[in-house]
């Protein structure tokens, strides 16, 4: 297929959005918003430049690479590569995102060779991304790929055949789920009581950002546990080493970034520490949807319903802090049957499926 013309132009980052030079990117966030909607026909994931910011910026965490893509003048869609800092690290994680109204002209396919390109330099050889796989419309006749873990499958749509026209496998199928707060409330009562009633030796702790100091160690570590301890199917997964510096560069990342973040821990009664953990997290427009984004139960903890106990506990208290958010979103490995029981009691409901996928370098 020939490629139509583009530009691809390494991406400034800005000291501030009102920066002199911050015209590329806002421009690559008001983009990615389009993008979104278009996949999701909804604001769900929509983010403010001042919010996505911080997370763009410079960091000891991951070296992020990134790139617009212009065409006739016009920015269209956005190339990251993020290279995780860990020592011996072989990922690459990545994304080629594109309007709708230029795909199909050899765009995604052309930029990919950056993607490899820039791994390589880096001495990377491991390939991974996620990506959204709609539902095809009711009736529409579609071939699907099923998750090699044997949970979950998406449709075999213009993205799948992208991946795997690069030479990418499925790995692994996450499921994005939808709960409407407002005729959830009861039941997630209800389950935050029995929950309670199973959790002895544990109590419920709650914070906004920064953690408190008497938790930052422990809640590092929990932080650092999400790399080994959930569900990662076959893709590769640096063991993550956080400490109270890098918890702290975390934390200030969202709080410059203007975003409300309440972490809903379990706190080990016997030794003092974070055993367990989910976190909500809102942008400055307090009727925006909720994201929940880390929850994790650490193994040697499992079996006491923690996890419920603290995504109910969230949930309650999410709803005085930001009450005009009436949606959360969230996303589980299909293979999670634990914590996906959980959210369909309380209500939530599949949204979306997102296939992970991998590709090893020569």
């Amino acid at each position: 297929m020939t490629t139509a013309p583009y530009e691809l132009r390494p991406l400034t980052i800005p000291a501030t959005p009102d920066a002199p030079d911050a015209a590329d990117f806002l421009a690559m966030v008001e983009v990615r918003n389009e993008i979104y909607r278009e996949i999701s026909a909804n604001d769900d994931e929509a983010a403010t430049a001042s919010q996505l910011l911080p997370h763009f910026q410079e960091n000891p965490d991951n070296d992020k690479r990134c790139w617009i893509v212009l065409v006739d003048g016009n920015v269209v869609g956005r190339v990251i590569v993020d290279l995780p800092a860990e020592e011996d690290s072989q990922v690459a994680y990545w994304m080629v995102e594109l309007l709708e109204r230029v795909q199909g002209r050899g765009i995604g396919g052309d930029v990919y060779s950056v993607i490899e390109a820039t791994a390589r330099s880096a001495g990377r050889s491991v390939l991974q991304s996620w990506a959204e796989h709609p539902e095809p419309p009711v009736g529409a006749e579609i071939t699907r790929l099923p998750a090699p873990t044997g949970f979950g499958e998406i449709p075999l749509d213009g993205p799948a055949r992208y991946y795997l026209r690069q030479g990418h496998t499925l790995e692994q199928v996450d499921r994005k789920s939808v709960l409407d707060l407002d005729g959830s409330l009861d039941t997630v009562r209800s389950l935050f009581a029995d929950a309670t009633g199973h959790a002895a030796g544990y109590r419920v702790e709650q914070w906004m950002l920064p953690t408190p100091e008497q938790y930052r160690e422990s809640f590092a570590w929990a932080k650092s546990r999400m790399s080994t301890d959930a569900p990662a199917a076959g893709l590769e997964v640096d063991e993550e080493k956080w400490d109270v510096e890098r918890l702290a560069r975390h934390d200030a990342r969202y709080i410059d970034a203007g975003q409300t973040v309440l972490v809903t821990a379990a706190v080990h009664e016997e030794s003092g520490a974070v055993v367990a953990f989910t976190e909500l997290c809102s942008g400055a427009d307090p009727t925006a949807t909720t994201q929940q984004m880390d929850t994790l139960v650490l193994r040697e903890h499992r079996g006491h319903r923690l996890g419920q106990l603290i995504k109910c506990a969230g949930i309650l208290r999410w709803r005085e802090v930001a009450p005009d958010s009436t949606r959360i979103i969230t996303w589980n490995a299909e293979e999670n049957r634990p914590m996906l029981s959980i959210n369909e009691a309380m209500g939530f409901v599949p949204a979306a499926y997102i296939g992970a996928w991998k590709k090893v370098l020569d």
